[in-house]
């Protein structure tokens, strides 16, 4: 029997909403589990955490991450790096003081900012985007969501974005509409499969606290789950969608999700200048640790 250290967080969570449920399995070293066994924990955790997060010490402050949901291994996910990324900092008073550390996914090196000290959050480097060239009928994502074709917004355009996960981008009219968005869960799980989807995003200008910029939901079936309430790569997929479209100057916004009205969770967007003088998009918030203890694996 191996005992692993085990913590439940929720990420986005704020003092009016519940956030974005993690699993943390904190490692000694990054095969102290196999692939199999990794998989196992995450299903067993179905219903409990959206996604597990193993992560394991490289170097002073440098950390590796792998993530897996209930169905498979997730090549990134945004909320389970905030919530790991926040609970270590918080809790190392050698790490606390840094401006800076990295950590390496299978997207590669991502840099880590600590904010905590003055807003409370971390900001997390999103991968370097994709934008496929990937057409998909607009009535087919109608009929996938629920709604009605003139229910998308016109304003915007549907895009297909990789930031970490392929992302469907999805504008839609009204606040009202996007709220009452209730996808049959296999209709849309197939749709994603057909078109090598990974989530769906979709978002509306009209939003219920006006010091948000836009509303976003977020669609998730291929990962055992109908909707993720928090969400980290598909806002920064969806920041990279509206700096290309020239919608967003690149300054901290503040983005609402999930599909109650004045309870929403917060994720922020920033961007910065790399080493090489390109834009990089960095996804951000707080998080609240809900259970720590130990997790017997038989």
């Amino acid at each position: 029997m191996k005992k692993l250290v085990f913590k439940k967080i929720d990420a986005f969570a704020t003092d009016k909403s519940s956030g974005n449920p993690a699993g943390a399995i904190y490692l000694n070293s990054e095969n102290e589990l196999d692939p199999k066994d990794m998989q196992r924990i995450a299903a067993e955790l179905k219903g409990f955490v959206n996604e597990v997060g193993y992560i394991s010490k490289i170097d002073t402050d440098t950390f590796n991450l792998k993530y897996y949901s209930s169905e498979r291994e997730v090549e990134f996910c945004g909320h389970a790096t905030i919530a790991i990324m926040y609970d270590l900092l918080k809790n190392n008073p050698e790490l606390l003081k840094k401006s800076t550390i990295n950590i390496v996914t299978s997207k590669g090196k991502l840099l880590v900012q600590n904010r905590i000290a003055d807003e409370d959050a971390v900001f997390i480097s999103a991968p370097v985007p994709h934008f496929p060239d990937k057409s998909i009928p607009k009535a087919q994502i109608a009929e996938a969501l629920g709604i009605s074709v003139q229910d998308v917004s016109e304003d915007y355009l549907i895009e297909v974005v990789n930031a970490g996960l392929e992302t469907l981008i999805v504008p839609i009219r009204t606040l009202q509409t996007i709220l009452a968005i209730y996808p049959d869960f296999m209709k849309l799980k197939l749709f994603c499969e057909n078109h090598f989807i990974d989530i769906v995003l979709v978002f509306s200008a009209e939003v219920s606290d006006k010091s948000n910029r836009f509303r976003t939901r977020v669609f998730a079936p291929r990962f055992g789950y109908l909707e993720d309430p928090a969400t980290g790569s598909g806002n920064a997929a969806f920041g990279h969608y509206l700096l290309k479209h020239e919608k967003w100057n690149g300054d901290v916004i503040s983005l609402e999700q999930n599909d109650k009205v004045d309870q929403s969770n917060t994720i922020k967007l920033l961007t910065r200048r790399d080493e090489i003088n390109h834009i990089e998009v960095a996804f951000g918030g707080g998080a609240i640790l809900r259970i720590k203890g130990e997790y017997f694996l038989v």
